[in-house]
């Protein structure tokens, strides 16, 4: 039986879901979702755990709920 809730942006949110907010926000698979709520920050070791169950790294790589890896995207800063 699935018992995922579809959400007016096309995604849906699983029912283990941590995210309480009102809109929901971004899934970890979604696109935007660095934009999720942070729900612990430990800045001392250099990560953030988002309510979409992202690990956010300062060094801009993420470690998504299924154990995929993307790597640091930082911008890069234009030649003079």
């Amino acid at each position: 039986m699935d018992r995922s809730t579809p959400l007016d942006n096309g995604t849906t949110r699983q029912p283990d879901s941590q995210c309480p907010h009102t809109p929901t926000c971004p899934t970890a698979f979604s696109a935007d979702r660095e934009a999720a709520h942070s729900v612990a920050s430990h800045s001392e070791q250099g990560w953030n755990l988002l309510c979409n169950g992202v690990l956010l790294f300062e060094d801009t790589g993420e470690l998504l709920p299924d154990g995929q890896v993307i790597a640091p995207h930082r911008p890069v800063a234009p030649l003079a």
